[in-house]
């Protein structure tokens, strides 16, 4: 089974500011209601731990592994539920320049698994509100850092 959200916002701003933003994974704590924060700098091809809480869901801390970070394009991640193939999930930021001094976020992810009949409401609902979350949070900081 899969199952895909994807969530967009845009962001006043040049995409290097956004870049400097989502790519400061220390300052996460200072601003990110969802994306909590992460358990060291995050590497291509190594894994970081992520704490995440999305509104009204539980907390989840997961362990994945950093697929593409290019700078001021896309950072992606994937991660799995104890082993492969009972819930995957594959997480990506991508940066779009739309305008002078505008940039579009996408941030999105790609499910797959067999609990995903299961956890339709988890994603289709408390993960994509999350993901709202985050898109306005990241929104205002780089906002207000202008």
């Amino acid at each position: 089974m899969k199952a895909k959200i994807e969530t967009q916002i845009q962001i006043f701003a040049p995409i290097e500011n956004v870049w400097d933003v989502l790519s400061d994974f220390e300052s996460y704590p200072l601003w990110s209601e969802f994306i909590k924060q992460f358990d060291g700098i995050p590497e291509v091809g190594r894994r970081t731990k992520v704490h995440l809480e999305a509104p009204e869901s539980m907390k989840i801390v997961m362990n994945p592994v950093f697929l593409v970070i290019a700078e001021q394009e896309e950072i992606r991640w994937k991660g799995k539920l104890v082993i492969p193939g009972i819930f995957d999930g594959e997480h990506y930021f991508k940066l779009e320049a739309s305008g002078p001094n505008q940039t579009k976020l996408t941030q999105g992810e790609n499910f797959s698994g067999i609990l995903i009949p299961f956890l339709k409401k988890m994603i289709n609902v408390n993960t994509k509100q999350g993901f709202n979350t985050f898109n306005k949070a990241i929104k205002k900081r780089v906002e207000d850092l202008l």
